[in-house]
């Protein structure tokens, strides 16, 4: 089996009392996800924060006509720092999702590194060079302008000569 590497990183002009705050609430998952994915949440979750242990149940619809459900759990947590989910059951052989927060001048440095395998072996390393590679990278820079929207952009610092 193939496992893939995903990276991602954004600095958000936040604290990190806030950028906490955001993403472990499991409902935010929702506002930062594409629309054309119906992506919806079936666990009852409402105000909650996230914790180890914790199971999630969503419907996606990766793509037109293709809808399924998936089960994430939140295996790991340190406050403030990072936090992991790893499918349970749906659409990947393999998901392992670590989110990590640090504060940098400017805000905080939020990383996403995924590591995923997709089920039907050479099938499906021709499935995610031509497909579900194109649709993470369409998912995590919908993730990137939203966040933007919804915070804000870091703000360059020009150096005078």
């Amino acid at each position: 089996m193939k496992v893939y590497r995903l990276k991602k990183t954004q600095v958000l002009p936040i604290t990190m009392e806030e950028a906490w705050d955001f993403f472990s609430t499991p409902l935010n998952l929702q506002e930062i996800t594409p629309d054309d994915m119906n992506f919806n949440i079936l666990s009852d979750i409402r105000g909650e924060k996230m914790y180890s242990g914790q199971i999630i149940n969503y419907k996606v619809q990766p793509f037109p006509l293709v809808s399924m459900r998936w089960t994430t759990e939140i295996t790991h947590v340190e406050e403030g720092k990072y936090f992991v989910d790893e499918q349970r059951f749906g659409p990947y052989a393999f998901w392992h999702h670590k989110h990590f927060f640090e504060e940098v001048p400017g805000g905080v440095l939020a990383t996403d590194i995924v590591d995923y395998a997709i089920p039907f072996g050479f099938i499906g390393r021709i499935a995610n060079s031509i497909l579900v590679k194109r649709k993470l990278d369409h998912i995590f820079d919908f993730r990137y302008q939203k966040l933007e929207e919804v915070f804000g952009k870091v703000k360059e610092t020009v150096k005078a000569a």
